[in-house]
Parts: C-alpha cells; structure tokens; sequence
C-alpha cells in the first residue's frame, strides 16, 4: 500500500523522468548509434540487477564490463549517465514546482508545511498579539551571503539548458494547451536535451574572481532582485488575512550579501582592483534592473491631466524636476502625462548615478521621490486598491540600494599582524610586535587607537605585503564613499585566536580614516569587525576572547558607534574536519549560547554568521531546518548564513524554487522567534539540562573516536589521498581559490572543502557521519532510560533532530559497497583493509543507532519523497563509481604519464557524481 501512495504521488514526476529518459536514449541513438545505445542500457541493467540481487558473479561481469570500455565509446557512456542526472534534477525540482503550486491552488482547504502562511496561521492560533509580530518582525533579520567557494561543478551554460528545460516542462503541465502547442514544446525539449549532449559540460580554464562575480550575479539578475520582494509581500498579504484589523509593518528583513571579490583569505587573486571592479559590476547590475522595472512602471502611469485631477503640488514639483534635471528635448512629449514626466525626470537622474552630477547620491534620493510619486498616485486610485508593482519598486530599492548586495572583506589574521609588526618598528613603538605576549599587545593597540595621530609614514617604502594590507583599507575607504556605506560593512577576521587579532584591525581601519578619533574624544567607526571562529579549540576559547574585548574602553566605544552590535562567524567546515561532525555541531551550539549570554552581561546584541557548506560534512542541509535548529534565544538578534557552490543554483536558478526557499527561512525564523518573544526565559529554553548533559557526554566519545583514525592513525593520511580522486579534483577548473593553505600537503592545511569533496565522491561520506555512532553508542549503551532519552530528545529538541537527520541523510547518501571499489586504490592492501574495516563498521553502529532513536525501519523514514530519490539514483550513480575507480587506477599506473583524454574521463565521472549525489563539497 505504501508503496501505491508513494508512486501515485510521483506519478507526475515519474512521467517527467520517463518522458527526459526518452528523449536521452534518442539522442544516444543519433550520435552514438545503436550500440552506444545498447552500451548503456547493458549496464544500468547490470547495476540495478546488483541493487536489487547481489552476487559475486554479477559483481565481477559489471568490473570487467566497465575495465574494458574504450575510448570514444568509454567516454560517451559517463556522459550519458551524467546529462540522465541533469535531467532527473530538473525534473525533480520541476516537481517541486507543482507540489507547492498545488497547494497555492487550493489555497483555504490545504496549507502548505512550513510556507509563510503556515507560520502566520500557527502563530494567530497560538494567539500572539500584534505587538509581539511587530516587534520579532523588527528585530529578526536572515541575511544569505552568496560565496564563491568551489563547490559548484556544473557550467553555467549547462545550468541556463536546464533552466530553459524546466520552462518547457512546467508549459506542459498547462491543461488548455492545444496538441500543436504541446507538440511545439515537444520539439522544444528534445532540441535542449540535444543541446545538452552536445555541450561539453567541463570547464577548459579556471574561473578568474570576476568570472566568480559576474557567475553570483547571475542569480541576482534572474531571480532574486524579483523573488525577495515578493516574500516580502507574501507576508504582508498573510498577515493582513489572518490579522485583518491589524496594522502590522513587514520591513526589510531578508537581505542578500556576498563575499565573491572580497574574501582574499588563501586566495592571491582577490586584488584592491578586483574588490573595486566587484563593486562597479553590482552596482551597474542593480541600476540596469532599476531601469527596466521604473521603464516598464512607466508604460503602465498613462494617466492624463484631461482624465483625473492631479494634485498641483505634484505638478509643481514635476516641473520644477524638469527645468532643474532635463533639457528640453529630453522630456516627455506630451504634457499631459505628468506621471511620464515625472518618470522621464527619474530614469534620467538613475543614468547618471556615479557619472554625473544630476545623478543621484544616495538611494534615498531616489525613495523619496518614488513614495512622492505613490502619495500622489493613490489619490485617485480605486478604494481599497494598492499600486503593487510600484511598491514592488520602492521595495527593491530598499532592499538593494545601489550597491545591490553588502559585500564582506574577509582577511586572515596573521596578515595584519605582519603588516602591524612593521608598522610599529618604523615608528620605533617596538622592534617585534608579534613577540610580545597578548596583554602587552593589547596594552599597545590601545594606545594606538587613543592616539589621533597616524601611524603609517608618508614617505616611508614598506614593504609590497603590508602596502596590500593597507590598501584593502584605503578601499574600503573609497567604497563608502562612492558606493555608501553598505557596500561593505563587515571585515572578517579568520583564524581569530584572540582579542588582539579584532583590535588589530581597528588600527588599520584608524589609518585609513574608516575609524576616527576626533578631538573631543568622541569616535567614529565605521566598519563591524567579525572574529571568525574555526577549529574546534577556537569555539571554546571563543567566549573569553569576546569577553576581554567587551571589557576594554576602546572596543566599547567602537561598537557604541556601531549601535552596540557584534557579529561573530562560526566556521563549520575546519571545526569538523577537526573533530567530527557531531562534536562540531555540539561546540558551535555552546559557543553561541555562552557567548549570547555573556554578551548579554555587557548590554551587547549578537549576530551569528553559520558559515554553512553544502554538504553535510560542512554544516548543510535545509535552509529552514538549520535556522531552527538554532539556541532559540539568539534567533532574535538575526542570522546570517553562507549559501555556498552548488546550493546556488539548487535553490536559486528557478525563481519559484527560490522563493520557497525563501519562505521556508522565514517561516522558520517567524515562528520561532515568536515562540522566544511571547514567553520570555522559558519559551526559548525547550531543551533541559539532562539532554544538555548527554550532547556532552556523547560528543566527547565522538570526537575521541574521530581524532582517534583522523589524527591517531598514522597511515590515515595516506588512506584518504589513495582511495579519494583529491589528486585529480586538482583538474577540475571550478574554483579561484588554491585547495590548500600555502600550497602546503600538510592535513591541517587542506581546506576542508576538497576534503569533503573527495569523501563524497568515493561514496565514504566520512566528514558528514564518521564518529557519531559511537557516541551515540556509548551512551545508549548504559541502559534502557539513555536510550528512552535520546528518543525524547530526538522528538523534542530541534537541534538534536536536526542532527539526527542529517546523520541520516548522510548514510543514506553514502554506500559501503561502492566505497569498497575504492579501497583497491590504495596501495597497500593492509592499510585499505584495516582502515577500510573500521569505517564500515562505524556506519554499521550509526545506521543501526539513528534508527533506533527515530524509532524507524529505514533511513529516511521522515521524508519518503527524498528517499525514494535516493533509492532511485544509485543504480545510476554506481556505473560512474565503477568508471571513475577504473579510470584513475589506469592513470596512476601510469605514474604521471597518462594522456589529457583519460584525465578529462575521469573528471566527467567527478562532475556526474556531483550531480548524482547532488552534493559536492
């Protein structure tokens, strides 16, 4: 029965897979002919067969298979797997699609989970006032900040074939179309699944950081610019249907930023010049998008002087706008649309933003004159009437400004410490700042920063890497000036090890005038400083680092000028490659609330900023799920999280998946900060001190066993390098930014996003799970209660079942099977079996202890529809696993000496896996 429902309910999507599968084997057959065709279909028939009925036998027909595929056909056929995953991708969130419109539909009978009307909804039920609404709305803050980490393995030219495949697929779903306009689309589809084969789906060059910026602009300009003020509105529409005599004020509480052009942490080629070119390109994006919404509201503004009465006081203003703004051939022809001139006036001074001096300097300027407009306009409007597609406008400037989207600095630690190192021995202060102790250097900065005097010697020749560091000043500096101050308002400081490391930055935003002393005392700062938290001893030592620097004069009077507030990053991705997943899940929870509830002491509001990865291994998952698995008593001070490679274009290439990805951070955020702000010092505090207790008890166990392989095995290192592909990610073109720290082979300098990349590929999944069973084991272990608790939590503590389900999701992913085709990568045999029999054993005792807390059968039991997709793409997943292992062991026997064909194969398995799994790093 279970099965019917399920395959009722994807009847549709099913139809959509088939249909795309269809179309792909005829394209086969064009290009490849019968027995490319016939190549495929042999084994993904032998790999579902081994899905379904293991035998040795099958097992070793499947090796040989795939050992003795040769090239072009070799090629041709881990093509043909990946495009089928583009394909089912499309389909699948084509699906989705009509899932939530379904519901929109049938808008009164059904709700829709965690939609911005079933949050509004459950609220007005659990009768919260308009106050409390007014005041989560006002406080609460989701900031999205698009990076360029490379993790993203898919073109864009193939991303734009799939976006245009999944524009035929929803016009076929229109039940009015005729059979001609359906068979027009028909063709359509077949030509962009042609299209798609056609297309070679690898990059040939890395991406320079402008291609980065110009490829995070991209979703900007195709869907966020419209999709953020329709959420916006969304919500103002729900509140004012299920609060009908309320007046309640929906502000701009969802804001994109981003970091492409201004993170220059372990990336050489974030230049001063690229940051400023960044910034040009944003604001060029924003003031074209402007332009065609304000040309398009103007079509619409028709209305004449000889139809309704204008109020005079506009008309005035309007023609004081042109003789001030416009010459004479430049207005709008006919008088008596005054609307259109007003508009005429507008567009003009929008042109001359940054060129001219008719052009407008701020934003504002522009705002007052758009409500200007609207106070006039709704005068003659039909009662009740609201002009939206204005309003939309006017929200979209709000939003986006004329820099489009905040753009973080982002700089490593130790570079201000070198560039202050010889500052302070030119001006004679101390011969090796670096040496000193940390009071001693505090004591120092200190003084700086009371002193309104320079520092830096005009004529004095630093040397190239502290010139660097100043300028990165100077032009955050510049930005403020030209573009506002909300280009850039957060620098970023990684590695933070201690107070020094944050005041350090002041002193050297102090030289460039972004931080001022004036003579009256008074200070003026005008940069947020962010310490960046990584490892797992960085999180623990965090708290006391932000304590002594709320404690020092000099700080308070920086975030006095900053209205009090502190944003602090929590880096996912180092702190788990460090210690586990689960360990470092559990120390970025105590971090947050020690830190909340120390900053709380000293009259300070927080802002955490989750630097979240796609994957699971680095704090992925649902976009609603991670908000609310948040210390309920921080969501009030806002968040702000990484949306980072391939997440991009999973939730904002299709403007509908984007706006309920949207929605379903909202809902989250509403309803939870709801339930923290209607019962103050209890509501927030759902978790009790024994689950507390346990996390820490587990977590130890975790991180002991995890740092036992990780670090304790001295053959661990070399396991991972032999049965990963992380030599030949190398090759893959999909990122600016070197995989390592200083070129460096060191573990501790890996980044952690190759790390979790290569685990992926090799089906392991090791960073995402490794660990957590046996903590959880240990635990569970010591009687029937901890296992009766660790239930109880699970169903009553959000982060602990946000936990266990992304362990789920990340087992279900992963595949021992596969993962064992592996192993015979490394060279030695002894060290890939030990190792090997250690891992499996570990995801044994973790499948066999998320079961038993979720009190399931199988994996995934809590979300069939991902499930069945999972169990749906494996047998097509497997072939490109068996291909990519058989590929790199020939090219590693080769030592070296292989041919540019075999390196592009095995980087086309990469790419498909990517898109299988729909996970890279």
């Amino acid at each position: 029965m279970e099965i019917k429902r399920q395959d009722e309910h994807h009847y549709m999507l099913r139809k959509d897979v088939n249909r795309l599968g269809t179309i792909l084997g005829q394209v086969l057959k064009e290009h490849g002919g019968e027995e490319l065709f016939n190549e495929v279909e042999e084994i993904r028939e032998m790999t579902k067969e081994l899905r379904r009925n293991h035998n040795d036998a099958d097992h070793k027909k499947l090796k040989e298979k795939v050992h003795h595929l040769q090239s072009p056909m070799r090629k041709d056929v881990i093509r043909a797997f990946s495009i089928y995953f583009y394909l089912v991708n499309i389909a699948e969130q084509n699906h989705r699609i009509r899932r939530s419109r379904s519901y929109r539909l049938k808008r009164g009978e059904n709700v829709q989970p965690s939609s911005i009307e079933a949050s509004v909804k459950s609220v007005k039920e659990a009768g919260y006032s308009k106050d409390i609404l007014q005041k989560v709305l006002d406080d609460s803050s989701i900031e999205l900040i698009i990076t360029a980490h490379p993790t993203e393995a898919t073109k864009r030219t193939i991303l734009e074939i799939q976006k245009r495949i999944s524009s035929i697929l929803q016009q076929q779903d229109n039940m009015y179309l005729t059979e001609k306009e359906w068979n027009d689309l028909d063709e359509s589809l077949v030509n962009e699944v042609t299209a798609l084969w056609q297309t070679d789906e690898l990059r040939h060059r890395k991406p320079t950081v402008i291609d980065e910026v110009k490829n995070g602009l991209y979703y900007f300009d195709q869907t966020l610019f419209d999709v953020l003020p329709a959420v916006h509105q969304e919500l103002e529409e729900q509140f004012e249907e299920y609060y009908p005599n309320e007046e309640i004020t929906v502000p701009n509480f969802i804001h994109f930023g981003s970091w492409i052009g201004g993170d220059r942490d372990g990336n050489p080629f974030v230049t001063t010049d690229v940051t400023w070119q960044t910034l040009n390109l944003q604001r060029d994006l924003v003031l074209r998008k402007y332009d065609e919404a304000l040309t398009e509201l103007m079509k619409r503004f028709s209305q004449s002087t000889t139809r309704v009465d204008v109020d005079p006081e506009f008309i005035s203003a309007m023609e004081k706008y042109e003789k001030e703004y416009l010459r004479k051939n430049d207005t709008w022809p006919i008088g008596a649309e005054v609307y259109r001139r007003y508009f005429q006036v507008v567009l003009k001074r929008l042109a001359q933003v940054g060129k001219g001096k008719i052009g407008y300097d701020d934003p504002e300027e522009l705002l007052e004159d758009l409500r200007f407009l609207r106070k006039h306009v709704l005068r003659h409007q039909m009662s009740g009437q609201k002009l939206k597609k204005l309003n939309k406008v006017i929200r979209q400037v709000e939003l986006f400004g004329f820099h489009l989207a905040t753009l973080d600095i982002r700089n490593h630690s130790g570079e201000h410490e070198t560039a202050l190192t010889e500052m302070l021995r030119v001006v004679h202060m101390t011969e090796d700042y670096s040496s000193l102790s940390e009071d001693e250097k505090i004591d120092m900065l200190q003084g700086v920063l009371k002193d309104p005097r320079p520092l830096m010697l005009l004529n004095e020749d630093y040397s190239k890497e502290t010139q660097n560091i100043f300028n990165v000043f100077k032009t955050i500096k510049a930005a403020h000036d030209e573009f506002g101050p909300r280009s850039i308002d957060v620098y970023l400081v990684s590695m933070t090890q201690s107070a020094s490391d944050l005041l350090e930055v002041l002193v050297l935003a102090k030289e460039a005038g972004i931080y001022r002393l004036h003579a009256d005392g008074s200070v003026e700062s005008n940069l947020n400083v962010a310490p960046l938290l990584e490892t797992v001893e960085d999180l623990i030592a965090g708290p006391k680092i932000m304590k002594r620097l709320f404690e020092l004069d000099v700080y308070r009077d920086h975030l006095t000028r900053r209205n009090n507030h502190q944003e602090i990053m929590l880096g996912y991705s180092d702190g788990s490659k460090d210690g586990g997943t689960l360990t470092a899940n559990w120390k970025l929870f105590n971090a947050q609330l020690e830190i909340h509830n120390m900053a709380r002491e000293y009259d300070v509001r927080l802002k955490f900023f989750h630097g979240r990865g796609g994957s699971l291994g680095r704090g992925g998952g649902p976009l609603n799920r991670a908000i609310a698995s948040q210390p309920g008593e921080t969501l009030g001070d806002g968040v702000k999280i990484t949306e980072q490679g391939e997440v991009l274009s999973s939730r904002y290439l299709l403007g509908d998946i984007a706006f309920r990805n949207l929605e379903q951070a909202a809902s989250a955020l509403l309803s939870s900060s709801a339930r923290v702000y209607a019962t103050p010092g209890e509501g927030c505090d759902v978790r009790q001190t024994v689950w507390e207790e346990a996390m820490e008890e587990i977590s130890e166990q975790s991180l002991k066993k995890y740092q036992g392989l990780v670090f304790g095995d001295k053959d661990f290192l070399t396991y991972f390098k032999q049965t990963t592909p992380l030599n030949e990610l190398k090759e893959l073109n999909i990122g600016s930014r070197p995989m390592s720290r200083k070129g460096s082979e060191r573990f501790e300098d890996l980044r952690a996003i190759p790390w979790v990349f290569a685990w992926t590929q090799c089906r392991q999944m090791l960073p995402a799970w490794y660990a957590a069973g046996t903590g959880l084991a240990s635990f569970a272990e010591k009687g029937e209660e901890n296992v009766k608790l660790l239930q109880e939590m699970y169903e009553n503590w959000p982060f602990f079942q946000s936990t266990i389900n992304n362990l789920q999701m990340a087992l279900m992913k992963a595949d021992m099977f596969t993962a064992k085709e592996y192993v015979n990568l490394v060279k030695d045999e002894e060290i890939g079996q030990r190792i090997f029999a250690d891992i499996q054993d570990e995801f044994e005792r973790t499948k066999e202890m998320l079961l038993l807390i979720s009190k399931s059968e199988r994996l995934l039991d809590y979300t069939p529809n991902i499930q069945d997709s999972v169990h749906l793409r494996n047998p097509y997943v497997d072939p490109l696993n068996y291909l990519q292992v058989d590929l790199i062991q020939k090219m590693r026997e080769e030592n070296g000496d292989h041919s540019d064909e075999l390196m592009t194969e095995v980087l086309l398995t990469i790419s498909g896996v990517a898109a299988g799994l729909l996970n890279t790093g």
